[in-house]
């Protein structure tokens, strides 16, 4: 049972603290109440995991699919749940995550499940892996519900590693761009302005603008680099905010090129989480409470929001669904088609497959766009700005050879 940690103000009005166990929140207030405290803040206790030293490697989801495909191994030969976490913990080389694998062990032996003791290390193990561990148990599955885990890990870390390829490039060749002109404008740019100020030409418009550009970041680098950092930490800050990050992911979802992208993943992501929890016995309203919580946008979390109120009122998921504009008339057919037929899970299963080749295509589409879309805009302004700075020279020489 979690443990929480509390601070209520007495009757004669001293403040007093402890820890308290309980289901969820409002039971231990309920406790403090009977106890004729007024509860001032109720927090769940962050489990500290013992023997795990500072300085370890990353556990990267990659350990935890070569884990679980471990144990179900295991599992299906027959071992009990108690040897295959003490052979996975030997086995292990990252000694953080073998030191986890014990301490769960030693929960279990403690007379706590598999499902609890994970439950412990929740920045290991999401709520979605602890919930199907625990449909494995409940339905004595262990051994198919860790491979279907590991499959779906394995799936969502190709799914985010297209994304950051397809963001990469353009990100590295801005960033490049933004270094290259900074230095120009800061460096170059005043070493010309200085010879065309010493020989008294008058510029042309293109040179002059790039040379007060110049002094203007040159004169003003500090307020710059400062305004862009507290504009970081501003946007940072707000993002937290559900307001601000449901306006950013509705618009994000519009964005062009980038914004059918994000849509189709945020599809696939959406349909291979509910068809993985529905395949493993998760209970369709507890399924669609962690799809929420995991769906990365709040456009799309809203949806599965309104879709569960839906089928708890006992309609159906669809409706909701096609009115949040995420989902397109394919998709919610065929999840219309599954549901009617009871082969809710495969379709599912079968619209994730789709949408991860939907998002290889647009990652391909995308590269082959920006590479010389980006070559063209890097290449005009600096360019541009070359140009520019070689225009009195023209100008010079063509009045000299006038002459």
């Amino acid at each position: 049972m979690p443990e929480y940690t509390w601070k209520a103000r007495s009757r004669d009005g001293k403040t007093r603290r402890g820890v308290l166990s309980g289901d969820n929140e409002a039971l231990v207030r309920l406790q403090l109440r009977r106890m004729n405290l007024v509860p001032l803040s109720v927090k769940l206790k962050k489990v500290r995991a013992k023997n795990i030293t500072l300085f370890q490697p990353r556990i990267k989801e990659k350990d935890i699919v070569v884990m679980t495909r471990q144990f179900a191994t295991m599992i299906d030969a027959g071992l009990p749940v108690v040897q295959c976490l003490e052979i996975l913990a030997e086995q292990q080389e990252k000694k953080n995550l073998g030191n986890i694998i014990r301490n769960v062990k030693e929960s279990v032996e403690g007379g706590k499940t598999l499902s609890e003791s994970l439950s412990s290390y929740p920045n290991i193990f999401s709520k979605l892996y602890v919930s199907l561990v625990e449909a494995g148990e409940t339905g004595g599955v262990l051994d198919t519900v860790f491979n279907r885990l590991a499959a779906y890990i394995e799936k969502v870390a190709k799914l985010k590693a297209k994304v950051k390829g397809a963001m990469t490039y353009p990100a590295v060749v801005l960033a490049i761009a933004v270094l290259v002109v900074a230095v120009i404008l800061i460096f170059v740019i005043p070493v010309f302005s200085e010879v065309f100020s010493e020989m008294g030409v008058a510029l042309p418009l293109p040179t002059q603008i790039v040379v007060d550009l110049s002094y203007f970041f040159r004169d003003r680098i500090a307020y710059i680099v400062a305004a862009l950092v507290l504009l970081i930490l501003v946007f940072r800050k707000a993002y937290k905010t559900d307001f601000a990050r449901r306006f950013l992911d509705r618009v994000s979802l519009r964005l062009p090129l980038f914004g059918m992208l994000l849509r189709k993943v945020a599809i696939a992501k959406f349909c291979r989480t509910l068809g993985t929890m529905v395949a493993s016995g998760v209970p369709i309203l507890e399924s669609m409470d962690i799809v929420a919580r995991t769906a990365g946008n709040k456009v799309v979390e809203g949806a599965v929001v309104k879709a569960r109120t839906a089928i708890s009122q006992g309609k159906t998921i669809v409706e909701p669904l096609r009115d949040s504009g995420v989902f397109p008339s394919m998709v919610t057919q065929m999840i219309s088609v599954g549901e009617a037929t009871g082969e809710l899970d495969n379709m599912l299963a079968k619209i994730a497959d789709f949408y991860d080749d939907e998002v290889d295509h647009t990652v391909e589409s995308l590269t082959s766009m920006l590479e010389p879309a980006m070559m063209v805009v890097l290449g005009g302004i600096i360019g541009g700005m070359v140009i520019s700075m070689y225009l009195p020279i023209f100008q010079m020489a063509g009045v000299l050879m006038g002459g």
